[in-house]
């Protein structure tokens, strides 16, 4: 369409209406009364098709309302880490964000509570839609709920109404839930349909404006107010020349073009895939996201239906709703690839794709101060006759010198442990410094120990989402067998943990320690570790002996898991001058994105300090400047290298 190509406006997709956060039971086949811990993400028909949109490389934007309170701060924030703009959020200073509570009973039932009364998102008026941002966009997407309230069918209406004067696309959404129409109770939040004149009327008046009409069967005859499927299909047609999506569950969907015949297989049919149900909710959503990336991209009507039903697929075999949706890398992988399972939450290689193409932001390099350190502090502690609790003090101070080095600039991180350092994790996000890892093992366990007991995955959760796990292992390839296979099974476990409650890992390997480091040794270690489908978000490893051997490390990376983050280059107490040397060599390798180096910057400073020689602010200033030096020295090495 003239003036609607995707270079000339700077979005893509406008979705507009609910927003909410959704709190999903973890349990699986209990009633809500039985849930006992819940997952939250954002949810509402319109921000799940904009985050999905999003993922799917569309330009994506969402016009609705929040509460300005830490629920409406979580949407605004994850919307803007998805990728999609904020500029059509308006903040309400009276009322609260919508909240939708839901359990999975069984693979037919899913009781599901609206906590939608007086909601910010329902309160959105005309005066929220702006005419040139709505312009700024290629389509609107309307929803059915937000034509249930005036104020909300009315926003609706002036925004398709500019949409069609800017000669962009309208796309309408069915999306019936009875009970937001005042039809059900409150209890009855998963039923799909009521039969409604007075739905109907409402609905029926929004079809001869639109382009493209998505819904279920139950959507369509609601949307119609008919009680057969092909009459219904018809009285669409009657009424307005636009696309017809309809979604038939596992059987995908049906989409008409032109004329409704007189059997309903008699559209355009995309390719199907048998899934096992796992939760249907936001199926509906992630299908939108698939047809709009192949319908607003110019690609066949066939080919955006199976985009569409592929993406279904995903929502349904998983428990979320916009988290589930697949990135469009995910999605190809999926197309090329296929999976052995119907579960496809239980498929290793989509679901590593799915982890590495979603992460919650972007990192492109690492400086990090590592103090992470346990049983060498508890050592000074005790040489210099100090309470333990000095130890935390210290690592307070190095938080101060690690923020005066960032001085706000990102790249930065730190290393930091619960044991001794649990008042610096709090300075640390209080001054919001970037990267933090905390370890997981025993220190200088060999074979590999967890610390707190073997039971990791239980700790995990305590652990801010932002936080990436870390965890040192002394590895050498020619161990005896029965040390490594022991080692290894303490990091897949761990792993897998980290997988299961979505916080990133980050795995150090010391292989120098317990046998000579020549040019293949790392790189066969990170093999073995690969083979057993242990995928880390990062390594942690020693400076290398030379740049053959950082290159057998990028290869191995490269060829067994081409979405991790990279590489950071430990310390091992090396003086300065050797690691500004051996930064040198690693910087020109672009998997080696940075540094995590401890003792060096803080042990003669610690030293001191828990002597009495000096006090806080020369441990500061003396943490600092080494700290910063090592920083500078990356930089320059690294130059102008791409990330």
């Amino acid at each position: 369409m003239a003036g609607t190509e995707r270079g000339a406006r700077p979005l893509d997709v406008i979705t507009m209406g609910r927003a909410s956060v959704d709190l999903y039971g973890q349990q699986i086949g209990t009633r809500l009364e039985d849930v006992g811990s819940f997952a939250k993400s954002v949810g509402g028909c319109p921000a799940n098709i904009a985050i999905g949109c999003a993922r799917l490389g569309l330009r994506s934007a969402l016009v609705t309302r929040v509460g300005d309170e830490q629920m409406g701060r979580f949407i605004r924030e994850q919307m803007i880490r998805e990728g999609v703009s904020d500029a059509g959020i308006r903040t309400d200073p009276e009322r609260l964000t919508a909240l939708a509570i839901l359990a999975v009973e069984n693979d037919h039932s899913f009781p599901l509570l609206f906590y939608r009364e007086n909601c910010a998102d329902m309160a959105l008026v005309e005066d929220d839609v702006d005419p040139a941002f709505i312009a700024s966009a290629r389509a609107l997407v309307v929803t059915g709920t937000h034509f249930a309230r005036p104020g909300t069918a009315a926003a609706q209406r002036k925004a398709m109404r500019l949409m069609r004067e800017a000669g962009g696309k309208v796309v309408f959404d069915i999306d019936y839930r009875p009970n937001l129409w005042g039809l059900a109770g409150h209890s009855a939040g998963e039923s799909r349909y009521i039969a409604s004149d007075t739905v109907s009327s409402h609905l029926r008046a929004v079809l001869p404006g639109c382009d493209l009409i998505v819904g279920t069967e139950e959507e369509v005859l609601i949307a119609s107010g008919e009680t057969d499927l092909l009459v219904a299909l018809r009285a669409i047609r009657a009424l307005t020349p636009a696309t017809i999506v309809l979604k038939r569950g596992p059987m995908g969907c049906v989409v008409y073009d032109g004329p409704v015949g007189d059997d309903l297989e008699a559209g355009i049919v995309g390719r199907g895939f048998p899934i096992e149900v796992y939760n249907v909710l936001g199926a509906g959503d992630a299908f939108m996201s698939g047809f709009l990336r192949g319908w607003l991209g110019g690609e066949a009507l066939e080919t955006a239906a199976t985009w569409a039903n592929a993406c279904g697929a995903f929502a349904v075999s998983r428990l979320l709703c916009a988290p589930e949706i697949p990135t469009f890398e995910e999605l190809q992988y999926f197309l090329r690839h296929g999976s052995a399972y119907t579960a496809l939450r239980r498929d290793e290689a989509l679901n590593h794709v799915h982890w590495a193409t979603t992460r919650r932001r972007r990192i492109d390099r690492v400086m990090a101060l590592a103090i992470d350190h346990r049983a060498q502090f508890e050592e000074l502690a005790a040489r210099t006759g100090q309470p333990e609790a000095r130890i935390g003090a210290f690592k307070l101070l190095a938080v101060k010198a690690a923020a005066e080095v960032a001085a706000g600039r990102p790249g930065f991180g730190m290393l930091l442990d619960d044991r001794h350092g649990r008042a610096a994790i709090y300075e640390f996000d209080r001054r919001r410094l970037g990267w933090l890892a905390r370890p997981a093992e025993m220190p200088g366990s060999r074979p590999l120990a967890f610390e707190g007991g073997f039971d990791i995955g239980s700790q995990l959760v305590e652990w801010p989402v932002d936080h990436c796990v870390k965890c040192l292992c002394f590895y050498h390839p020619d161990d005896p067998e029965d040390l490594k296979a022991a080692q290894r099974e303490r990091l897949r476990a761990l792993f897998e943990a980290a997988r299961r409650v979505g916080r990133e890992l980050l795995v150090e390997i010391v292989a120098g320690r317990h046998g000579p480091l020549g040019d293949d040794t790392v790189a066969r270690v990170l093999e073995e570790l690969y083979a057993l489908g242990i995928r880390p978000d990062w390594w942690k490893l020693e400076p290398q002996p030379s740049a053959a051997a950082w290159r057998a490390i990028s290869d191995v990376i490269g060829r067994e898991d081409p979405w991790c983050r990279g590489v950071v280059v430990l310390g091992l107490d090396a003086p300065l001058e050797e690691l500004e040397a051996a930064f040198a060599t690693a910087a020109q390798v672009p998997v080696v994105r940075g540094f995590a180096v401890g003792r060096t910057i803080f042990m003669k400073t610690a030293e001191a300090w828990f002597a009495g020689e000096i006090g806080d602010e020369e441990a500061v200033a003396a943490m600092a400047d080494r700290f910063g030096r090592l920083a500078g020295a990356w930089e320059a090495a690294a130059g102008g290298r791409a990330a």
